[in-house]
């Protein structure tokens, strides 16, 4: 085994007055107090320096040990800034294999991950890269509160085992980003405030990863992500598919438009659940969801209050036009300030749950985002012993959603803008494309989406506009779970385009209707029809 110690630059002058020889430390040890107390401090300052960064070579991998807890390094020739810490956890589902740890991005921000194999056929069956939103989410409420291989239980003491995990059927990573998100964290202001730039972070972890574990390389590859993630996973799509493309380009010209040693990952589909994609369109679909949905929160439609919402979607919807044709924080911020507080606004105060207005809020009770197991989460990831087998420093602080982080992108005017543009370009290229809404969600309700998926130009959009809702029949249960618009594929396939709304679902779908939610992400997966003929 080979030792490898290194340290901070800082450190450097430190190192220097150690390393002279006896016989001149023993000059120095005569210089009086002050040299003591300077060789003192050095000494103290390198054995930190150690345990901070230490690295080793064992059975030719690298590990480092930071913060008391050792990790495997790895490494990728196309990365100088980039580098995956990584560790076996035995949480929540100890029948599968486990990862955890970070990707290390420019030694100043940290991106942390966990990942479960498949419970059945791993080698097999695909890999599904989940996403939480908020902005400012962690993507572990997903694991824990919705489709992860456990559920927290006992107000945070505990987990109890998932028999609807999305695990079943599927490898699944799950990923905090941006940065100070969750366990992910930044030395010093570092911060992400816009979603291409986190884009870029996500492919090179996943090809980090994929390095690692070339097992999962030449499987179906997924993006999927919920809520603000209908801006997350676009955008990761489209990095990943023009990655492809220019490792392409390198095969075809053997030149090197990328690094050697990229891999190609094989993006099958994108999949959004009560997403925000296109809020020019979603945006002027909340007073019809509101006053005539499946669950309306107003019981009139002509009620004084349906009428007020009707009159400002015109301005909304101009402010949110000037986002989008130019495109600018100074354009989409005052878009998102607008139809945020003047549409979204008057259903939060009638206390209505905005994720499930079939639910009242009471956020004294049930926190700022009306679900009590989201502070149960943040017990569970801030127990010791859970930060020590995931491989986080335990200084660290877990919290399931940073308002900072919502801000920053809030004052980026991120939410305004136009990710759907994204979607025609993979669609043409065979990727398909999964959207799915609870129709119980008023955060990004179901008209909006079935909307702008409907709108959506592509090689698939006049087919789709012929279709019509068609029920969805769960296979194991036989009970109607929703409904399913499809193009592409002549029936044989779940499609090409696909909408699905579900119903008597909030804004987690998982959540609500976990048994529903596997049936779907099966079907979609193996790419069987969701409608039976």
């Amino acid at each position: 085994m080979k030792l490898i110690t290194t340290s901070a630059l800082s450190l450097l002058a430190a190192t220097a007055v150690l390393a002279v020889p006896t016989s001149d430390q023993v000059i120095l040890n005569g210089l009086g107090s002050a040299a003591n107390e300077w060789k003192d401090v050095a000494h103290e300052i390198l054995r930190e320096g150690k345990q901070r960064v230490t690295k080793w070579v064992d059975g030719g991998k690298e590990f480092v040990e930071q913060h008391g807890l050792t990790y495997e390094l790895v490494s990728h020739p196309a990365f100088d800034d980039h580098h995956l810490r990584m560790t076996e956890p035995s949480l929540c589902d100890t029948a599968v294999k486990q990862v955890s740890g970070y990707l290390d991005i420019a030694d100043d921000k940290h991106l942390f991950y966990w990942f479960f194999e498949a419970r059945t056929n791993p080698e097999k069956a695909p890999l599904v890269l989940w996403l939480n939103g908020g902005p400012g989410c962690s993507s572990t409420t997903g694991l824990l509160f919705e489709l992860g291989p456990c559920r927290i239980a006992e107000e945070g003491k505990n987990v109890s085992f998932h028999p609807h995990s999305w695990t079943e059927k599927a490898n699944v990573i799950f990923l905090d980003q941006p940065v100070n998100v969750g366990y992910s964290y930044a030395d010093g202001d570092t911060s992400v405030n816009n979603t291409p730039v986190a884009a870029e972070d996500v492919w090179a972890f996943l090809e980090l990863f994929l390095t690692r574990f070339p097992q999962y390389a030449g499987l179906p590859f997924h993006v999927a992500a919920e809520s603000f993630g209908g801006m997350y996973a676009p955008s990761i799509a489209s990095v990943v598919h023009h990655k492809n493309l220019d490792l392409a380009k390198d095969a075809d010209a053997d030149a090197d438009v990328l690094a050697p040693g990229l891999l190609h990952i094989n993006l099958a589909s994108v999949i959004i659940g009560n997403g925000i994609s296109d809020p020019y369109t979603q945006m002027a679909s909340v007073p019809d969801a509101a006053c005539e949905g499946e669950f309306p929160v107003f019981s009139d439609p002509q009620s004084a209050q349906c009428q007020a919402l009707r009159t400002k979607v015109p301005t909304c919807q101009r402010l949110i036009k000037s986002c989008y044709d130019f495109d600018s924080k100074f354009t989409c911020t005052p878009a998102l300030l607008y139809c945020n507080s003047q549409l979204m606004g008057p259903i939060m105060q009638t206390g209505r749950n905005v994720y499930d207005v079939r639910r009242e809020c009471d956020r004294e009770r049930d926190g700022q985002l009306c679900y009590q197991e989201l502070t149960w989460i943040d017990t569970w990831m801030n127990l010791p012993e859970t930060k020590r087998q995931l491989g986080v420093n335990p200084a660290l602080d877990f919290a399931s959603c940073n308002m900072e982080v919502n801000q920053a992108f809030t004052l980026q005017g991120d939410g305004a803008r136009n990710r759907a543009k994204l979607l025609p370009e993979l669609v043409e290229s065979g990727i398909r494309l999964l959207i799915y809404a609870g129709d119980a969600d008023m955060a990004c309700n179901y008209i909006g989406n079935e909307r702008w998926v409907e709108k959506l130009e592509n090689k698939f959009h006049d087919e789709f506009a012929q279709t019509t809702l068609q029920p969805w029949v769960t296979l194991d249960e036989g009970k109607l779970a929703g409904w399913v618009r499809s193009a592409g594929g002549d029936g044989f396939t779940a499609g090409n385009l696909t909408y699905v709304q579900v119903h008597a679902a909030g804004h987690m779908v998982p959540f609500d209707q976990p048994e529903a939610a596997l049936d779907l992400i099966s079907r979609w997966l193996e790419d069987v029809p969701l409608v039976l003929n």
